[in-house]
């Protein structure tokens, strides 16, 4: 054998481990609505710990997520708490419309603290003056908020209590001022108020129907991790990531409610 061939013998290997295509491991930034927070802090690590792919999250309002992606932030896949905006930028081709996925549904609750005297059972409740503070997340740009705002309006107390209102940037912060005493009262996510100190009473989805918080996610295009992406959606929907799910009292895609 010539010294030739022994030297293509050599870096042979090293050739082929050069040019084959290896597992995408790179960092996943995930842009998720604010009322996932709890339930992804426990399946990230998870998701790392099986796949070794590290991921970052972005929580906020799902309104301004989708502004920011729209922006050309560098996002790799969004989990919205509202499924037409994903729709929306499905239409402009910001996001691979064949990855979208419904994952859950959210509701919504009023939230008092544990040591408050108040404890309201319904929603016309929030009309007695002896709530001061109401907050709600902003309706603007936060699904939450529009659903808080379509309850409100349903019951008739909207006018009534619109100068008592206080907004929240997304529903995680809504949360805070009621959790830190700022507001006596806050219309929240369900899957934050089962991990906070506090009293809370569901709101049937039925008065909200106009905005049922059906949840749905997307990778974003261009990004350089679809694969991870497209892994961690279907971690979120595997049987250990639809446990977590449900113990912060999402409904999951079968049990989704429309109207």
């Amino acid at each position: 054998m010539t010294r030739t061939w022994l030297v293509v013998l050599f870096i042979l290997p090293f050739l082929i481990a050069c040019g084959t295509t290896h597992a995408d491991t790179g960092e996943l930034t995930v842009a998720a609505a604010a009322d996932l927070t709890p339930a992804f802090q426990e399946i990230g690590p998870l998701f790392t710990t099986q796949t070794g792919i590290p991921v970052a999250f972005n929580f906020g309002s799902t309104g301004q997520l989708a502004q920011q992606i729209e922006r050309g932030a560098p996002i790799d896949l969004f989990f919205a708490a509202n499924k037409r905006l994903v729709e929306d930028l499905a239409a402009q081709a910001i996001v691979d419309p064949e990855t979208m996925k419904v994952y859950a549904q959210g509701r919504i609750t009023i939230w008092t603290r544990a040591d408050s005297s108040l404890r309201p059972q319904q929603i016309t409740d929030l009309a007695d003056p002896v709530y001061r503070r109401i907050a709600i997340a902003n309706p603007e740009h936060a699904p939450y908020g529009q659903a808080a705002r379509e309850v409100l309006e349903r019951a008739g107390i909207w006018k009534q209590i619109e100068d008592r209102l206080v907004f929240g940037e997304n529903v995680a912060q809504t949360l805070t001022l009621a959790d830190t005493g700022n507001v006596e009262v806050a219309i929240v996510a369900l899957s934050l108020s089962v991990q906070r100190d506090g009293y809370w009473v569901l709101i049937p989805s039925e008065l909200h129907p106009d905005h049922p918080l059906i949840q749905m996610a997307a990778v974003v295009n261009g990004t350089r991790h679809s694969e991870s992406a497209r892994r961690f959606m279907e971690f979120v929907l595997s049987p250990e990531g639809q446990a977590i799910m449900r113990k912060y009292g999402f409904l999951l895609p079968g049990e989704i409610i429309e109207r």
